[in-house]
């Protein structure tokens, strides 16, 4: 089974970089494609068009690195991370995303995700991050990191993302506690702790707050 530090001797040994990628957008995942296994040392041995077939891709394909979308449907990149984590943790993991809201970085060098770039990343400067991650380095672009460091701290609690989470569906709050395993007042509780944080009108509106943020 190829480890996190394999990819980085793949090279001189000449076997490729296994690598994953999961996009939801079927052009671009495709594109990816074909660019990256235009590369020598890189060979795309699965894809998939969400996070939970992302993760059982992994499992079933054991990739050096998995290039996930930070936006999917289902899990998004950072829960797929999560799961490929627990399931596969000889995989490194990079995060491509087209809004790069500051508390995703957070979040996801807190999840120990390797790589952190923008979709706008050419093909072959996205290799070059392939081959750091895969040699054991990490790569977080620099634009992102500049803002993630100038943005301001959630003031909210892991319960109130929790429940402002499940706010961006349509998920009533007995549906949430349900979810949660908590009380229905306990949950109003949080909801109206995290809206007075964010100076929301609704629930519904700190839940879009936190998620502009990347808290959640």
């Amino acid at each position: 089974m190829s480890g996190a530090g394999t990819g980085g001797a793949a090279k001189g040994e000449g076997r490729s970089i296994r690598l994953l990628i999961a996009d939801d957008e079927h052009l671009i995942r495709g594109a990816l494609v074909a660019l990256l296994n235009l590369e020598d040392d890189i060979e795309v041995v699965a894809t998939a068009e969400n996070g939970v077939e992302a993760a059982e891709q992994a499992i079933a394909t054991t990739p050096d690195v998995c290039l996930l979308d930070l936006e999917m449907p289902e899990a998004d990149g950072l829960e797929a991370a999560a799961r490929i984590a627990a399931s596969v943790p000889s995989a490194r993991v990079v995060i491509v995303t087209r809004h790069a809201r500051p508390g995703v970085l957070r979040r996801a060098l807190a999840s120990k995700v390797a790589g952190f770039v923008p979709k706008s990343t050419p093909a072959e400067e996205l290799a070059h991050v392939i081959r750091d991650v895969a040699a054991g380095r990490r790569y977080v672009d620099p634009e992102i990191a500049a803002t993630a460091l100038s943005a301001e701290r959630c003031p909210l609690t892991d319960r109130e993302l929790d429940a402002l989470r499940y706010s961006r569906s349509t998920m009533s709050v007995q549906q949430i506690a349900e979810r949660l395993h908590l009380a229905q007042g306990t949950v109003r509780n949080y909801l109206s702790s995290a809206m007075t944080k964010l100076n929301a009108s609704s629930r519904h509106e700190a839940a879009e707050k936190a998620w502009e943020q990347g808290w959640i």
